[in-house]
Order: C-alpha cells, then sequence, then structure tokens
C-alpha cells in the first residue's frame, strides 16, 4: 500500500491533503524516521517530537517564500522528508548523502544553516529585517526547542526582537530536554505554570475564545477578548514573561494534536508584530525506546528497531569519554576541590558517572557554554578546582570567555574537550579541528593531548596541580591501550615529550591521537631503509624546550601530524618557534587542510586525509625522494 508520505514531493503536495489526512501522514513519517535511522543512525528523539509541528508549519506558511528557521538543525528530520528529500533520506548522514542538520545548499526549503543551539531567534530576526528594508512580504518563523531555551543567545535575539514590532513568529518547541532533561529557572517555570491545571482549563477557555472571535468577526471585535486573555496571563501564564520581551503569547497547544496547531498557526499568521506560539511535545514521540529513555535516544549509532539494541555491539577498549568520565570520578576521591562542569551533555562527555557519584559537586549549566566557562572562573578564584567537559566545537561558542575570564586572571580552570578532530557523520557543523590552533593563540594556556587513556588521567592529574588554564583533548573513538586504575596513574611530567623511537633521517612529531599511527608509519619506513625518530608531543603548549633543541641538531626534517586544521596548528606554532632558532630545519605539518570538511565515517576521513600509517609513511617517503634529488 503507498504510504501518504510517497506523494509528498513538495510543501505544494502537502497542502493538497485533507486535514483529517494529516494525522495519517505524521505516522507515515515516524514509521520511516524509525526505519531510515534505524540503518544510519542520528538525531532521532528530536526529529520524532516536532513531526505535527513540521507538518503544521508547511500546511499554513509558504516556503521557500515565508522563511521558516529551524533551531537545533537535529530537530529537522521531519522537515527534510517533506521538503523533497524523502527519497534521498536513507543517506542520511553518509558520504555524499543528506546532512544530520539544516543545510543552505541541500534545499532551498533550509533558510538556515543550524547544527549547534541558539541561532534561530537571531537569523530569524536578521531576515525579518531584511525584508523590511527591501520592502518585502513574505513571514519568518523561528522554531526555537529541544534545549535552546537555554542558551543565552536566544535571549539576546529574543530580546531585540520582542520590542523591534517587526513582523516575526517565535514557536518555542517545549520538549523539557536538551539532550539530557533542561536545568535552570526558565525551564523550571514554564513547566511548573503549564502543569498546573486551573492554568490549563482557564487558558483553554479564553484561548478558545479569542481564536473563534478573531476567526469570525477580526481584529477588532476581539480587543475584549484579548483583555480578558491578558488578565489571565497576568495570573498564570508563562506568557508573562514573552509579554515582557515584547510578544504576544499563545499557548500552550499541545504539539501533538495536528488540528489544533494548524489553527493556531492559521490564526497566528494572519497577525503581525512579534508574537510567540507555545508548543508542548513529547521527544521520542510515537517509538517506545526513545520515549522511555529520551536522554539515550537523543542521537545513536544504527540499530534494531524491533529490539532496540545497537546493531553493532560495543567491543574492544572502552571509549575515551568513558575513560574519562571514570577518571575523573576517580581523581575527584582524591581531591575534593574538583567539580565538574558540562554543558547540558553529562552523557555525551562521560560526566554522568560523575553526577551520580558526587552530585553536588557537578554542575550541568545548560546549553550555556560561555557561562559554563565564566562560572568556573568564579569558582577557580575561590580555590575550587573546575574541570570544564565541553565538546571542541562547543566551546568555540565560549572563546571570549576562555581569553577573558581565565586566561587573562591566569586561572586554574581544566578545559577536558571531547570530540576533538574528526567526528565522522555529524558532518561540518561539529568537526573538532580548531581547538589546537585556538588554545595556542590564548597566552598562558597549557596545550595538551594524550595519546592513549592512560596518559589522559596523567594529564589530568599534571593539570590539578599546574597554576593557570589548562587544556585537553580527545576524540570519539575508542582509546588505545589497557587502561589502567587512576590511582596506578602518575601525573605527567609538565611540558615533556616522550621519545618512542630514535631514527637518524626523519623526526615525527605526533600529536595525541596520531601517535599510535606514526610509531607504525616509522616502521613501514624502516623497511624501505628510512629511519624515523617518533615523539608524543603531548605537551603543544609549552613545547619540550630541551628535546626540540636536540632534534633540531640531528635532523633536517621534522614532521608534525595532528587531528586538527593545519592553519595555525601545531606544525604552524612549532615552524614559528624554530624559524630564529634553527632555520635551516624544515617543518613539515601534516593534518586537515584549510577547508571545512564533509560527513563521513571518521576512519574514511583519516585516510582521505593521510593521517593514517599507511599515509604519513607515503608523504614522508615523498620528502625524503625530494631531499635526495636536491642532494644531487
Amino acid at each position: 500500500m503507498t504510504s501518504l508520505l510517497s506523494t509528498i514531493k513538495s510543501p505544494d503536495d502537502l497542502k493538497r491533503l485533507r486535514r483529517d489526512q494529516l494525522d495519517t501522514l505524521a505516522q507515515d513519517i515516524r514509521d520511516r524516521l524509525i526505519e531510515c535511522c534505524s540503518i544510519t543512525g542520528g538525531h532521532i528523539g528530536a526529529s520524532l517530537g516536532v513531526v505535527e509541528l513540521a507538518i503544521a508549519l508547511l500546511y499554513e506558511f509558504d516556503t521557500p517564500g515565508d522563511k521558516i528557521v529551524w533551531d537545533v538543525g537535529h530537530q529537522a528530520y521531519a522537515w527534510k522528508l517533506l521538503t523533497g528529500r524523502d527519497e534521498s533520506f536513507p543517506t542520511l548522514r553518509q558520504r555524499d548523502g543528506i546532512s544530520g542538520f539544516l543545510k543552505r545548499s541541500e534545499s532551498e526549503h533550509d533558510h538556515f544553516g543550524a547544527g549547534h543551539a541558539g541561532t534561530a531567534m537571531s537569523a530569524a530576526l536578521g531576515m525579518a529585517t531584511a525584508r523590511d528594508l527591501k520592502g518585502e512580504q513574505y513571514k519568518v518563523v523561528a522554531v526555537v526547542g529541544d534545549g535552546a531555551l537555554t542558551c543565552g543567545l536566544s535571549y539576546e535575539g529574543m530580546n531585540n526582537a520582542g520590542h523591534s514590532d517587526r513582523d516575526i513568529v517565535l514557536i518555542v518547541n517545549d520538549n523539557g530536554m536538551s539532550i539530557s532533561p533542561n536545568v535552570g529557572a526558565i525551564s523550571k517555570t514554564l513547566g511548573r505554570i503549564v502543569a498546573d491545571p486551573r492554568t490549563n482549563r482557564v487558558r483553554e477557555l479564553i484561548k478558545g475564545l479569542t481564536l473563534k472571535l478573531g476567526g469570525v468577526f477580526g481584529e477588532g471585535v476581539v480587543d475584549f477578548a484579548r483583555n480578558v486573555e491578558e488578565s489571565v496571563k497576568n495570573l498564570f501564564s508563562p506568557g508573562m514573561f514573552f509579554e515582557e520581551l515584547g510578544f504576544r503569547y499563545f499557548g500552550p497547544i499541545d504539539g501533538h494534536d495536528i488540528q489544533k496547531l494548524c489553527d493556531t498557526l492559521k490564526f497566528v499568521r494572519g497577525m503581525s508584530g512579534p508574537r510567540v506560539v507555545h508548543v508542548m511535545t513529547q521527544k521520542g514521540k510515537g517509538f517506545s525506546f526513545a520515549e522511555s529513555n529520551q536522554e539515550k535516544w537523543h542521537g545513536l549509532a544504527a540499530y534494531d528497531p524491533v529490539t532496540g539494541e545497537a546493531r553493532k555491539k560495543s567491543s574492544g577498549p572502552p571509549t575515551w569519554t568513558q575513560l574519562f568520565g571514570e577518571g575523573l570520578t576517580a581523581l575527584a576521591g582524591e581531591h575534593p576541590e574538583l567539580v565538574a562542569i558540562t554543558a547540558a551533555m553529562p552523557s555525551g562527555t562521560g560526566t554522568g558517572v560523575f553526577q551520580k557519584k558526587y552530585p553536588e559537586r557537578f554542575f550541568d549549566v545548560g546549553i550555556a557554554e560561555g557561562h559554563a566557562v565564566t562560572f568556573a572562573g568564579g569558582l577557580a578564584t575561590q580555590g575550587i578546582r573546575p574541570v570544564c567537559a565541553i565538546y571542541s566545537t562547543f566551546l568555540q561558542r565560549a572563546y571570549d570567555n576562555v581569553i577573558h575570564d581565565v586566561a587573562v586572571q591566569h586561572l586554574p580552570v581544566i578545559f577536558c574537550m571531547d570530540r576533538a578532530g574528526l567526528v565522522g557523520e555529524d558532518g561540518q557543523t561539529h568537526m573538532g579541528l580548531y581547538d589546537i590552533a585556538y588554545m595556542l593563540a590564548v597566552p598562558g594556556m597549557t596545550v595538551t593531548a594524550p595519546k592513549d587513556g592512560n596518559e589522559l588521567i596523567g594529564l589530568l592529574r599534571t593539570a590539578l596541580t599546574h597554576d593557570g588554564p589548562f587544556s585537553t583533548r580527545y576524540p570519539r573513538d575508542k582509546a588505545p591501550a589497557e587502561p589502567r586504575l587512576a590511582a596506578e596513574i602518575p601525573p605527567v611530567p609538565y611540558g615533556t615529550w616522550e621519545q618512542l623511537r630514535r631514527g637518524k633521517d626523519v623526526a615525527i612529531l605526533a600529536v595525541g591521537t596520531m601517535v599510535p599511527p606514526a610509531v607504525e608509519a616509522a616502521g613501514i619506513l624502516a623497511q624501505d631503509g628510512i629511519e624515523c625518530a617518533v615523539v608524543n608531543c603531548r605537551f603543544m603548549k609549552p613545547t619540550d624546550a630541551v628535546m626540540l633543541e636536540a632534534l633540531a641538531q640531528q635532523h633536517r626534517i621534522l614532521v608534525t601530524v595532528e587531528e586538527g586544521t593545519i592553519v595555525n596548528g601545531f606544525g604552524a606554532y612549532l615552524a614559528e618557534t624554530l624559524q630564529t632558532t634553527h632555520p635551516e630545519v624544515r617543518v613539515v605539518a601534516l593534518g586537515v587542510p584549510d577547508r571545512l570538511i564533509e560527513q563521513a565515517p571518521r576512519a574514511e576521513q583519516l585516510d582521505s586525509f593521510g593521517l593514517t600509517a599507511e599515509g604519513i609513511a607515503r608523504r614522508i617517503a615523498a620528502l625524503q625522494h625530494e631531499e635526495s634529488l636536491e642532494a644531487r
């Protein structure tokens, strides 16, 4: 039997459906999401929750003429299915397939690219302002949700938009979750008021009156209803908050009642000025596994849709994330001054185990990375040792805080950057390729990367006794080597490198994840008579000046290998260091080139940039060949 979804090639096809067909379409979409994501993996939970909302928006607005700006692109899988990408949806997050996030180059209906939270309100206001400057007539809608109201940027945009009098609609998708449950005063206030049965009864009565009068008699006749509505809001409603910011408030609306959503959006579309529609949804709606464990099913790898079990059973060594979480928790037992901070990601950063054992010393600040860093700085002024566990790509959002609130004051905050380097299927917006470059540029910042899980714990021990800001990075992957107990791992001597192999021809200076393939590459080259020294440059800043001097005296070529951008990376930093003392030494930087990196399995990405043993060996063999030709 042909599904309704298979007949939808564009929003125009959707608009031709009868209202009573939309619930069937919603079920088709959920079935498609569950089926495809079981093969590709992805952020299924949030998208299951906004199926009806996506349908209603396309039914009542006219994209691409009207601009619908989704916050956090992983909410938008249903949007992709309904805007011409159903047939290609099985390529989600695959090489050369469609993105797991919103991407303007992918569809005219993706009006703003979105991978990080909190951008929709500001971007939508920019579009509305451009519309007004150009004298055009279209609607602009910002769909903010899945935790984005814990993000300060959302409030900055709302503050600016609410008192602008511009024609703009804010949809608040309130599912109570980001990745983990939402935190903060606004989340608690909205939840408490929405749950009050008195609020709901009175609100529904007034809202129904307002909508009916507006639909029948128009704006001029509903003043009385609005006045009553205002009085009710002032007593009970979360609308008080939005009204103070300059928005007319409608809600809360059941986000899974498609008829009510369509009625509300149709009415709100006909108005002007800043207005907000508060929509209540359930993350993971329609899929029992995702409903019962919303944090786990926020995003995950391929799974069996019948059992909910992962298609690929986890085996082998633990992940870097697991080792970090367990090691940090063990160190907390030795250091009562140690606290952990994360930005809405206790499970993603591995700090959930710390939270369970030391809840009073664990702080989830929501999607507020800048606040996390400055909060850590405040703690550090009072003798606390804060560890900020934040993905590399998200810490970019707090760069000013790192410099102004930590580095300038030389505060002992420890930055642990998960998902550093190439991240695979999450694509451009989530690549952790820039942290080496941006941390090296911060005066007084210690910049490190461990070669394995044991060295990660050793570096954390070193950081806990260091007087100043300290950073370390590790990937989304399994950690090499068998882990030892944290109590058995000594601190790494500050500012030291580790020579793993000697060789007279070329010195390979490897960083973090690149140490094992560098050692293997040296073995490959030795078979061809090229002898390479291999050094674990676990401290990128400060460098091991003594060992660097010895290497520069013994080798004409130093090859740096890093899983990060070569622009202003470790190789560039080392070349600048040596250009005055040893201008005769050639520094060749291997890493990720200066371009945006598309989605693909991480192993394929590493191979494509030559960041494997074979790739490193090929490049060094070519360098040696060049050297021999020049010597002739």
